[in-house]
């Protein structure tokens, strides 16, 4: 979506009422490295809820290309032997996101108290959620944290992954059928510590065809190693529609567009950096947004996504 008023009063129309009392309270626009987020409240489920957008249609081809051959380039702080994809680990910690996603999980809960988090996203933005899920509890001192992710690209290496399933474990992948993005970047089973691996717990959802009868979204809840053999890896990771498609719900744009937001008066709404980065934010509970913020230059170029 381009209008900042509509993301701010987003409505799930194919959600059948599940977003009801849902509210967003801080919508993060990374114009420079083309990333989206936002930090809400879910009453139904006294949770605060942080989400990622996943990459943009019309760039899928290329950077799957690229992980195909990116290789684990960058030591995670204080987990000796862990690794992780630069790229993935930059987007969130390097730009614009982290403090702004922060800010609001601290508003969120002086506004409502101690409640839960839960972090989500899709594609590159699963690969976000997961290093937001780990730095909310590393860094954060969050207790409460659940990290669920779909079509998740792999992030860091074997060691990475154990810790991750110690600090996080109340955390899901699910994964879909045929989709490529989990395959990527390559496991290769005969290196096990220097290639790529997920991190539990994955939930396969599987299309089964029956002759004519195609039952969608069959789930299969995979072993405790993150790279169950009988789950999505026992298949050919080949599909691209399969990564646009969970539960039924089409997850493209509608239309191709570029990394920027318009069909809104941004000077009524925030602030942006040098860069065009934006975040609005507003008090919990209120009806238009009441607080604005600029964000500090990013440094860091984000690569390999």
């Amino acid at each position: 979506m381009s209008d900042l008023t509509a993301l701010f009063t987003w409505t799930c129309d194919k959600c059948n009422g599940l977003t009801k009392g849902f509210e967003v309270i801080e919508l993060i626009v990374d114009i420079e490295h083309c990333l989206q987020a936002y930090v809400g409240v879910a009453k139904d489920l006294n949770s605060i809820v942080i989400a990622f957008r996943g990459t943009q249609e019309h760039s899928i081809q290329n950077w799957v290309s690229d992980l195909f051959w990116k290789q684990l380039d960058l030591n995670y702080p204080d987990m000796p032997d862990a690794m992780v994809h630069h790229g993935f680990y930059s987007a969130y910690h390097n730009t614009s996101v982290r403090p702004a996603v922060l800010s609001a999980v601290k508003q969120a809960k002086n506004y409502y108290g101690d409640i839960d988090i839960i972090v989500t996203g899709h594609s590159m933005g699963g690969a976000m959620a997961s290093f937001c899920g780990l730095d909310l509890v590393v860094n954060e001192g969050e207790e409460k944290v659940q990290v669920m992710t779909f079509g998740q690209p792999r992030v860091g290496n074997a060691a990475f992954a154990s810790y991750y399933s110690m600090l996080v474990p109340n955390t899901f992948r699910i994964t879909h059928d045929h989709d490529i993005v989990p395959h990527l970047p390559p496991y290769y089973y005969y290196f096990p510590q220097k290639t790529y691996h997920h991190f539990p717990t994955e939930v396969w959802l599987r299309d089964v065809g029956y002759g004519y009868l195609i039952i969608y979204g069959v789930e299969k809840v995979c072993d405790n190693t993150g790279e169950d053999p009988t789950c999505s890896r026992s298949v050919r990771g080949s599909s691209i529609s399969d990564h646009l498609a969970y539960f039924g719900v089409e997850l493209g744009c509608e239309a191709s567009r570029s990394c920027n937001v318009v069909n809104a008066p941004l000077e009524s709404y925030s602030s942006v950096d040098t860069k065009g980065n934006i975040v609005v934010s507003r008090t919990p509970s209120s009806p238009k947004v009441l607080q604005m913020k600029t964000l500090s230059e990013t440094e860091t170029q984000v690569e390999g996504f």
